[in-house]
């Protein structure tokens, strides 16, 4: 697996490749949901890229951007053995030489939830990815829908600016109990751990009123908030139901919504999400 931190090797290696190329955007501290996406793209494509790149520009000023985990060669032995064919680890500097000034604004599904807690978040995502979709060329690109409302960014992003390359989704991996992948789960206690599985309990509450009829915005988001509360060590930030593709509130669904959970277990921020269709 070819290791390359630069744009001009990035660009070299992608002239010499004659088939189709599949990148997955990572940050690092890779997961089996990670290597999910680098499955994925290894049956779609005949090359697979990935980008590992902790993206200071998407991180507010009180959030975890010292302390994110960062383990390179861990994460090149993971992929070597999944399979890539090459990895980009740039530098902050290589993304982001002196001087640069242009950043990507994508409307109004960057405002709500994630867009309002985290100011200038999808704006950093936004013109990251931009950027690695312009350095690798790929002919397919993939994200993990744990991240429903960064996936919903990028498809704005990519259809708004007519970037030629294929959004692929692929599915959250969970935890036998049911608690999604995240990198960030590495900050819990055993005692956090356990209940961080509360997000998909909350999420199966709201699905259960669905089964049953409901859609009421506001009764399905009742569902999510009563299971979470009852939670000890968790901490609502917010519980939401949205239209999937333009992410704006739901009072009554008329059609697919998508559940939207954040939540602090301890001083840990999880996400979580899922879409329930009629």
């Amino acid at each position: 697996m070819k290791r390359l931190t630069t744009v001009e090797e990035v660009r070299g290696w992608r002239k010499e490749q004659t088939g189709t190329v599949g990148l997955v955007p990572t940050m690092g501290a890779l997961h089996a949901g990670h290597l999910s996406l680098v499955e994925a793209a290894r049956r779609e494509n005949d090359r697979v890229a990935v980008t590992i790149f902790v993206n200071p520009t998407q991180f507010g000023p009180n959030e975890d951007l010292a302390r994110y985990p960062r383990a390179l060669d861990r994460d090149a032995a993971l992929l070597d053995d999944a399979g890539a064919d090459a990895v980009f680890a740039p530098s902050a500097e290589v993304m982001y030489p002196p001087g640069t000034e242009t950043t990507v604004d994508v409307g109004t599904v960057a405002v709500p939830f994630e867009g309002e807690r985290r100011p200038g978040h999808f704006r950093g995502v936004a013109t990251v990815v931009l950027k690695l979709l312009g350095i690798a060329t790929p002919d397919r690109a993939y994200f993990g829908e744990k991240d429903a409302q960064q996936l919903a960014v990028i498809r704005r992003l990519v259809a708004d600016l007519d970037v030629p390359v294929e959004v692929r989704a692929c599915p959250i991996v969970r935890e036998p109990d049911g608690l999604a992948l995240s990198s960030r789960n590495a900050y819990l206690s055993p005692a956090e751990r356990k209940a961080a599985t509360v997000l998909f309990r909350a999420l199966g509450a709201a699905e259960s009123r669905w089964r049953d009829a409901e859609r009421q915005g506001g009764a399905l988001r009742e569902a999510m908030t009563r299971t979470l509360v009852r939670e000890p060590l968790a901490r609502v930030d917010y519980a939401s139901v949205a239209d999937p593709v333009s992410f704006r509130e739901v009072d009554e669904a008329s059609g697919p919504v998508r559940l939207l959970l954040a939540a602090y277990v301890g001083a840990t921020r999880l996400i979580d999400n899922q879409l329930l269709e009629p």
